[in-house]
């Protein structure tokens, strides 16, 4: 089992020079369907808010694929990711949590901030604990209140995909999406500890869903950074 114990000396955040040294990691060793900085970031996020502990033995998988190049590199990612995945928690209790977000090239030449990939990482936490999130949001509308700025950006980037007719999201709704991230981030956080997993909840099927019961997703490609 992976040891993610928090160390006396890593700081739990990290700085600017440690995310970019993770984001070249991460980039260096990506295929087409591999989360990158901002949907790991996602991920860590789902899982820090989500409705039960998922132990890094779980969650690694979807961001590690292959063999670290040494014993050094492997010490050192898996301190990144540890500290980042502590960073969210901290950041969430102290009101302060802001996403990680790519960024897309326009057609002019400049560039926007993109959801897409922080949504991808986040829909794949989500998936972790497929059934347990599915089973509340069933019975609970006030949960998918809380999620709606997420979902919204979710379905806009194609992440999602979604019976109900919903327009395009233009760009003052999308970035006002954005800014609402945050306020999304700590109140579903507040919401499974006000009200957390009843017993019956937490007994029965396996955690990740049946293939035929989980959500329905659909991923455009790889965006540009």
């Amino acid at each position: 089992m992976t040891d993610f114990s928090q160390h006396d000396d890593w700081p739990a955040e990290l700085d600017d020079s440690e995310l970019e040294e993770l984001d070249q990691f991460l980039r260096a060793h990506a295929g087409d369907d591999h989360l990158l900085l901002d949907g790991v970031h996602g991920l860590l996020t789902a899982i820090g808010i989500g409705p039960e502990k998922v132990s890094p033995d779980e969650w690694l998988p979807e961001i590690l694929h292959e063999p670290f190049a040494d014993e050094d590199e492997g010490r050192r990612v898996l301190e990144l990711l540890a500290r980042l995945s502590e960073s969210v928690e901290v950041e969430v209790e102290a009101d302060s949590y802001e996403p990680i977000l790519g960024e897309i090239e326009l057609d002019d030449g400049d560039t926007a901030l993109s959801a897409l990939g922080w949504c991808e990482g986040f829909s794949r936490g989500v998936d972790l604990r497929a059934r347990l999130w599915e089973s509340r949001l069933g019975v609970d509308s006030h949960l998918t209140e809380l999620l709606g700025p997420i979902m919204a950006l979710a379905v806009e980037e194609g992440v999602f995909a979604t019976d109900a007719d919903f327009a395009p999201l233009s760009e003052q709704e999308y970035d006002d999406c954005l800014a609402q991230l945050p306020a999304a981030v700590g109140a579903v956080a507040h919401y499974w500890i006000d009200a957390p997993l009843a017993p019956e909840e937490l007994a029965g099927s396996p955690h990740r869903a049946n293939a035929e019961n989980e959500p329905r997703r659909k991923r455009l490609g790889r965006w540009l950074h």
